[in-house]
C-alpha cells in the first residue's frame, strides 16, 4: 500500500492483479485498485474531478480525466473517510498509475489539488 498526504486529505492506493483478458485477439493484463481518500482536517471536502496519467511499458502515457470517481462525487466531513474501487487494463505486465483529485473547501471554498501517490501494476511473477 502507498500513502500520501496533501492538505489535510490523505490518500491511500492498494492494487492488484487480476489476471490476464482478451479483447479483439489482444491480450490484457487486469489489475484492480482501491482508494481511500481520509479527511484529516477540520473542514468538509468534496471531491469534484480527478485526474489519471497511466503508464505502461508497452504503450504510449495515457491520461484520464472526468468528473468524481465511479460515477459519485463524495463529500467528507472531518475526520471520514470514502473508499472505492476500480481497474485498469494494460497491455504489458509492467506500468503504474499516479494523478490527483481536485476538490473543495466546503468553509473557506478553496480549490484543492489532492495528489495521488504513484503506485505499480506489475504481474507478481515479474516482480520477484
Amino acid at each position: 500500500m502507498v500513502q500520501q498526504v496533501t492538505n489535510g486529505i490523505k490518500i491511500s492506493v492498494k492494487s492488484k492483479f487480476e489476471g490476464t483478458a482478451y479483447k479483439n485477439l489482444r491480450k490484457y493484463f487486469s489489475f484492480s485498485y482501491s482508494i481511500t481518500i481520509e479527511n484529516q482536517s477540520n473542514d468538509s471536502v468534496q471531491l469534484v474531478s480527478r485526474h489519471w496519467k497511466i503508464f505502461d511499458a508497452l504503450k504510449k502515457l495515457e491520461i484520464v480525466e472526468g468528473e468524481g470517481v465511479i460515477g459519485e462525487k463524495p463529500i467528507l466531513k472531518p475526520k471520514k473517510s470514502y473508499t472505492y474501487s476500480s481497474y485498469c487494463n494494460l497491455t504489458s505486465p509492467i506500468g503504474s498509475m499516479k494523478g490527483f483529485f481536485n476538490m473543495i473547501n466546503f468553509t473557506t471554498t478553496r480549490k484543492l489539488k489532492v495528489l495521488i501517490p504513484s503506485f505499480q501494476l506489475s504481474v507478481p511473477a515479474i516482480s520477484n
